[in-house]
C-alpha cells in the first residue's frame, strides 16, 4: 500500500528522480522483506469427565450408620449442579436410599442456597434384583419402594457457606423407633459436572424403570461401595471451556499484560479473568509506545476439544505473548510465563501455566455459584498475580490447553 500511495504522489507532482524513486522502492521492500507472519493456534484439549466432584461416606464408629447416628459430606456447587447420593437400607435384600434424579436441588429458581431440612428429596428404591422375602434373584427394572416413607426413616439437612461456594449435607439415620429401623451402609455421592447450559451426567447412579447396573447392584444388595467408588474416581475431574485468547506483538523484556508478584495494573486483564472479555485489554495494549500489534483468536468460548487461532505479525527481535481465560474460574488465566520469541516455531506448551488475578474470592473450579460459568460475579479481592497452586485438584496445563506457532 505504501509502494502504490509513493508512486501516485511521484506521477501527480512530476518531480521525483528516477534515482529517488528507485530508492524509495528499495527500502519499501525491505519494509516487506523484514515483516514476517506466523500462525498461533490454542486448543482445548481437556478431557471432559462427568463429575466434577465426588466421594464416599460411613459411620464414625463403624462403617455402618446406625440408627441415631449422623455423617457430613461437603462439596461445592453452582445454582445449575445438585447433589445424588446411594446408600443400602440395610436391613433389606435390595433396597437402597438415593435423591431424586439428577439429585438434591441445591438452588432456588433466583440462584439462592436451598438450606435447612431437604429430607422430602430423598427416596427409597426396590433395585429390582431380588425377591424382597425370599431374596431370590430376580431382574426387574429399579422403581421407588410402596408405602414407605423415605423421609421418616433419613433425615437430610443441608447448610452453605456463600463465600466458598460450599455445601455441607448432614445425613442423619432417624429410623430407630419405626417400623423400618435400619442401619445405613457406607454411601456415594456426587455432583455432575456443568458446561454452561446442561449437566454433563443427568441420571449420575441409576435410571428409575430401567435394569440396575453393577455398581448400584452391589450398594442395594451388600452395602458394597467399592464398583461405585472406582467408577465415580474414573470419571471425575475438573474441566474448563476457554476465552477467545489475546496475543501481543511487542518490544523489550517484559510482559505487557502481567507481572508476576504485582496487582492487577487495570489493564483488561481482570475482565479477561473474570469473564472472558478481551476489548478493554485489546485497547489498553494497542495504545503501549513497545506494542507492534493485537490479536484476538476466536469470538466465543473454546469448548472442549475445539480450537482457535489468529495469523500475527512481526519483525526481527519482537516478542509475542498470549492470555486466555480459565472458563470455569472465578479470575484464573493461562499465559505464557517465559518471554517468547515471535521468530519461535512450534509447541509452546511448555512455556504456558495457570495464573490467579487476584482480583476475585477463588472458588471449587466449575462448582462456584459466583463464576460467570453460573452468571455470577466473583466476591472482590486484590491480592497479587500468583501461580495457581495445588488447593483444587486441576489438570496440568498440557492436558488442558496445547498452544503451538506455525
Amino acid at each position: 500500500m505504501k509502494k502504490n500511495i509513493l508512486k501516485l504522489a511521484t506521477l501527480g507532482l512530476g518531480l521525483m528522480t528516477i534515482f529517488g524513486l528507485s530508492s524509495c522502492d528499495d527500502d519499501d521492500m525491505m519494509m516487506m522483506e523484514n515483516s514476517m507472519e506466523k500462525t498461533i493456534t490454542f486448543e482445548n484439549i481437556v478431557a471432559p469427565k462427568d463429575f466434577v466432584e465426588s466421594g464416599s461416606f460411613q459411620g464414625t464408629n463403624t462403617p455402618v450408620i446406625m440408627p441415631g447416628e449422623s455423617v457430613s459430606v461437603k462439596f461445592s456447587a453452582g445454582k445449575a449442579q445438585s447433589l445424588m447420593f446411594a446408600t443400602m437400607y440395610s436391613a433389606s435384600k435390595d433396597w437402597f436410599f438415593a435423591s431424586k434424579q439428577p439429585g438434591i436441588k441445591l438452588f432456588d429458581a433466583n440462584g439462592n442456597a436451598i438450606t435447612g431440612d431437604v429430607s422430602s428429596e430423598v427416596l427409597l428404591w426396590d433395585n429390582g434384583t431380588k425377591d424382597n422375602t425370599t431374596g431370590t434373584a430376580q431382574s426387574n427394572p429399579i422403581a421407588q419402594v410402596p408405602g414407605v416413607t423415605a423421609s421418616q426413616l433419613v433425615k437430610l439437612n443441608l447448610s452453605y457457606d456463600i463465600m466458598k461456594s460450599e455445601f455441607t449435607l448432614t445425613i442423619t439415620n432417624t429410623s430407630g423407633g419405626t417400623a423400618n429401623a435400619t442401619p445405613l451402609s457406607p454411601g456415594v455421592w456426587a455432583v455432575s459436572n456443568y458446561n454452561g447450559s446442561q449437566l454433563l451426567n443427568s441420571a449420575p447412579f441409576f435410571t428409575p424403570n430401567t435394569l440396575s447396573n453393577p455398581e448400584i447392584t452391589d450398594i442395594a444388595q451388600m452395602g458394597d461401595i467399592t464398583k461405585m467408588v472406582m467408577k465415580l474416581n474414573a470419571n471425575t475431574g475438573i474441566m474448563t471451556g476457554l476465552s477467545p485468547a489475546l496475543v501481543v506483538v511487542y518490544n523489550g523484556n517484559q510482559n505487557p499484560i502481567y507481572q508476576l508478584g504485582q496487582l492487577d495494573s487495570g489493564n483488561g486483564l481482570k475482565e479477561v479473568a473474570q469473564t472472558g472479555d478481551v476489548m478493554k485489554l485489546q485497547t489498553t495494549l494497542k495504545a503501549l509506545p513497545n506494542v507492534k500489534g493485537v490479536y484476538i483468536a476466536g469470538n466465543a468460548p473454546v469448548a472442549p476439544g475445539s480450537k482457535v487461532m489468529t495469523n500475527f505479525s512481526y519483525t526481527s527481535g519482537d516478542k509475542i505473548a498470549y492470555v486466555t481465560m480459565f472458563g470455569f474460574s472465578n479470575d484464573w488465566f493461562y499465559a505464557n510465563e517465559q518471554n517468547i520469541d515471535a521468530n519461535t516455531t512450534g509447541d509452546l506448551t511448555s512455556k504456558t501455566a495457570l495464573f490467579d488475578s487476584g482480583t476475585g474470592v477463588n472458588q471449587y473450579p466449575g462448582a462456584g455459584n459466583r463464576q460467570a460459568l453460573f452468571g455470577g460475579t466473583p466476591q472482590t479481592e486484590s491480592i497479587v498475580i500468583s501461580k495457581i497452586g495445588t488447593q483444587y485438584p486441576v489438570p496440568a496445563v498440557q492436558n488442558v490447553l496445547k498452544v503451538t506457532v506455525n
